[in-house]
Formats: C-alpha cells, sequence, structure tokens
C-alpha cells in the first residue's frame, strides 16, 4: 500500500492528484501534506479543513523520518522539483516528481541515478497519459483497425492573446511537456525531431507556438502543435494510418475549470456523443465502415495504481528514465530554439 506525502498543498494537488486517489483508498493513503510557512501565511489555512483525514504540517523533518510513508509527491514551484526529489530519496522515499522533471537533463540525470543506487522509483507525474482523450487514442491504435500508422497529430490550442503576448519561457515545458509525452509513451523515442517553437508576438523572449515533428521508423510521423491564436474548435488528435483514419474532438482545457470552496469534485460518468471520437477504416472484406468510439473515462489515479504495482515488481513503471530524459530533452531544445528566434 502507497502511504503518500505531498510536499506542496496548490491546484495541482488539490485538483489533479487527491479527487483520485480518494477513490483508490485500498491502494492509497494519503498521510501528511506538508506546506511551508511562507505558503500558510500567503495562502491562508482554510483550504486544510476540506480533508480532515490527512495531517499538515510544516515539520519536513518528521514527514522525511516517516517510516511508513513511502511515496513522497512533490508539487512544488519547478525551481524546487530536483532538491526535494533528491531530499526524499536520501530519506528511502520513492518519488513522483511534478513536471517538469527537473530544471535540465544533467538534473534528471542525476536523480534518476540516485534512485537505481538506492533501488528507488523516482518518476515524473505524466498523468495525462490517462487523459480520457489519449486512452480512447490508444484503444484505437491498439484495435489496429487503423492499420500501420503513418502520421499522429496532437493539438493543445487556445484563442487566448494575453497568453500570446506574455514575456516569458514557461509554455512548453508547462503545457507542452504532456502531449510530447503523450506521443513518446505511445510510440517509443523518435529518431529524428525537428522543431519549430517561438513567440508569433514576441520572438526571442516566449514560447508561445510550437509545432514539433517527432520521426520514427518506416516513415511514421507524429506532430505536436500548440498555438494561441485558434479560435475554432479543431480535433485534439488526427491519426492516419494505411487502413484508416481517426478523429478525436477537443474536449476543452482543465484549467479553465470553475474553482470552487471545497474538495474538487470529478466527474467519472460516461460523455456524451458530441465528445466521441469519428472512426473510418477499411475492413478485411474491404468495405469502409464509420463509427463512432465512446470516450473512455479519464483517470489519474491509474498512475497510482501502477506506482503501487511496480513498487511490490508486479509491472515496470508507467515512465521509463529513457523516456523521462527524451521528454525533458525535446522540451528544453525547442526552449532554446525559442529564445533563439528573431
Amino acid at each position: 500500500m502507497l502511504i503518500v506525502a505531498y510536499i506542496g498543498f496548490g491546484k495541482s494537488v488539490k485538483r489533479y492528484h487527491l479527487p483520485y486517489v480518494e477513490r483508490r483508498k485500498d491502494i492509497v493513503k494519503v498521510k501528511y501534506i506538508y506546506r511551508r510557512l511562507e505558503d500558510i501565511e500567503k495562502e491562508g489555512k482554510e483550504a486544510e479543513k476540506w480533508y480532515p483525514g490527512i495531517q499538515f504540517t510544516s515539520d519536513l523533518d518528521m514527514v522525511l523520518k516517516d517510516e511508513e510513508v513511502n511515496l513522497i509527491v512533490v508539487n512544488t514551484p519547478n525551481q524546487f522539483h530536483a532538491s526535494y526529489a533528491m531530499m526524499a530519496l536520501e530519506h528511502g522515499k520513492n518519488v513522483l516528481c511534478e513536471k517538469p522533471f527537473a530544471q535540465n537533463v544533467e538534473e534528471a540525470k542525476k536523480i534518476l541515478s540516485y534512485a537505481k543506487e538506492k533501488h528507488l522509483l523516482a518518476m515524473p507525474n505524466q498523468n495525462r497519459r490517462f487523459d480520457a482523450d489519449m486512452r480512447t487514442v490508444k484503444k484505437v491504435i491498439d484495435s489496429g483497425k487503423l492499420g500501420e500508422i503513418v502520421e499522429f497529430e496532437s493539438h493543445y490550442d487556445y484563442f487566448n492573446e494575453s497568453r500570446a503576448m506574455s514575456k516569458m519561457f514557461a509554455w512548453i515545458e508547462g503545457i507542452g511537456i504532456h502531449p510530447i509525452d503523450q506521443v513518446i509513451g505511445q510510440f517509443g523515442i523518435p529518431n529524428k525531431v525537428i522543431y519549430d517553437c517561438r513567440s508569433i508576438d514576441c520572438p526571442g523572449e516566449a514560447d508561445t507556438y510550437w509545432d514539433i515533428d517527432l520521426f520514427y521508423d518506416h516513415g511514421m510521423k507524429a506532430i505536436v502543435k500548440t498555438s494561441m491564436y485558434v479560435k475554432l474548435d479543431y480535433p485534439k488528435f488526427i491519426i492516419h494510418g494505411k487502413k484508416g483514419s481517426f478523429l478525436m474532438p477537443s474536449l476543452g482545457h482543465q484549467s479553465s475549470l470553475e474553482e470552487k470552496p471545497g474538495p474538487v469534485e470529478i466527474s467519472f460518468d460516461p460523455l456524451p456523443e458530441k465528445y466521441w471520437g469519428t472512426l473510418c477504416y477499411v475492413n478485411q472484406k474491404g468495405e469502409t465502415i464509420t463509427e463512432k468510439v465512446p470516450l473512455e473515462i479519464g483517470d489519474y489515479g491509474l498512475l497510482y495504481q501502477n506506482i503501487d504495482d511496480a513498487i511490490q515488481g508486479k509491472c515496470k513503471k508507467l515512465v521509463s528514465d529513457e523516456e523521462t530524459i527524451a521528454v525533458l530533452d525535446i522540451v528544453k531544445k525547442a526552449e532554446n530554439i525559442a529564445r533563439q528566434a528573431k
């Protein structure tokens, strides 16, 4: 069983972790949430009342020395990810770290090497592999109905001028890292990557637009795109194979969900048909078949199931060390290209 301590108590913990582990009390117990005193002074303690079964503390030493805790989840600002991860490993704890896993590839390699040396699990929180749309896409690809995949296109677009005009390098490691990981999780590490990453409005000062091509064997290409200037709804995924095509509509953005007082409530009810994918393929009889594909249920708790199984030696961890490094390397190279844009 996972006995978990969170380091940090921001939106990520409240929205993308706690509602899902709450459904898996048979394998997950959240014992602590560590908060720095300065964060408590800034944010207050009101939200702590929503989780009476969890012990909130500002005593990190107590958390790290608690022998019952076997998983530390790092949910802090990016610059602290590596230091908290290393601290947890030093105290014999497995680590799940929010993205980006580290500030650079060298830092990530150091964490992963130390985890291997200590025989512990260390992994980035690539929970978006379990998004409803990505789970549906995976089901369709794995069914074989599309045949050999020749092109996979992923969009994560907005219509947001203020973001487009922002002067900061944070967007690809904050937004782009998940669709890049989804591609690598499905198809593996690419043979070659071609980058177009920049700011349309503030070239050399931000990374708000990207079109990244990942090339694989047999001519297959995966495209990961984001623009802040897409007004009309566009398919989230467009996939072409030698036997057919699949379109997956956009489900919108989780960040746009209205925040309300109290614990975040997640619906696990099936979504209506307007959100289903459209599959068109040629079957073994040579007939063209067009069908709607019901949306799978998104469930980030599956990541915790994987961690629990991996720690027990029942399976491999979801995100391999090689995948962790490859994703971070692509993100950092894309950001560097955006910095050089004129």
